[in-house]
């Protein structure tokens, strides 16, 4: 396999492999394939693997595969991976999912809408029209259990973050920050500009899949009124568990 990647190490359990400098598609579907082939193909002593925008840090024990009769853990998890980054090399594109992501836009529940809309000299109504004609990339999952950061969000309707972030984010607010859009599964404090709310549970921790989404995943949003919002969260959390 051609060298597009790099190997390094992250403290003495893990090993990070870097396919990339820049986010985007080509990087995320590297990204993706190893860490689909590593998950399909475990070594022994791997304990997980943190898919990122870029790399894919790979836990391991130490001690299970010095135990294997590797005497240099690192450089001997270097050698296990090496067949399974050649197998990611030759793997075809995988399939991804399209999830609807129902959004309830502007007023109390998207306080900043006007602001999104004042700032790209547009109307709330236009910001609303170019963020639900998009189709959405989940590059990865981070900050917050279930929390997707997403790419391919028209540049028009772009905006900085908070200079204060607020205290609690409501779960489900729909968020935009630079050209990135994102979806709160939990209250949690955040600085996004937010334009909406989903009734969604992105988060189910009792579930076996606690997260709706997942890294690959395509997703649209769909306006909603406040009453469709209304019921639908309260189908969502009566189903949830």
């Amino acid at each position: 396999m051609p060298a597009s990647y790099q190997l390094f190490p992250l403290g003495d359990a893990a090993i990070v492999v870097k396919f990339g400098d820049n986010i985007g598609y080509d990087v995320h579907t590297k990204v993706r394939a190893f860490a689909a082939s590593l998950e399909a193909h475990p070594f022994p002593g791997f304990v997980e693997l943190v898919p990122a925008f870029t790399t894919v840090t790979v836990y391991y024990n130490p001690w299970v595969v010095s135990h294997k009769g590797h005497f240099d853990p690192y450089q001997s998890v270097i050698d296990l991976l090496l067949p399974v980054l050649t197998l990611t090399h030759n793997q075809e594109e995988l399939p991804s999912r399209l999830i609807e992501i129902p959004v309830c836009y502007g007023g109390k529940l998207g306080p900043d809408l006007e602001f999104v809309a004042e700032h790209n000299q547009l109307s709330p109504e236009e910001v609303v029209k170019l963020h639900t004609a998009a189709e959405y990339l989940v590059f990865m999952i981070g900050f917050a259990p279930g929390f997707p950061y997403m790419g391919g969000m028209d540049k028009r309707i772009s905006a900085p973050r908070k200079a204060t972030p607020r205290p609690a984010v409501p779960q489900g607010s729909v968020g935009i920050a630079g050209t990135q859009t994102g979806v709160y599964p939990l209250q949690t404090p955040g600085g996004w500009q937010l334009i909406g709310r989903s009734p969604l549970l992105l988060f189910r921790p009792f579930q076996e899949l606690p997260s709706l989404l997942r890294a690959g995943d395509k997703v649209r949003f769909v306006s909603i009124s406040e009453e469709e919002y209304l019921y639908t969260t309260k189908l969502a959390h009566e189903s949830s568990y």
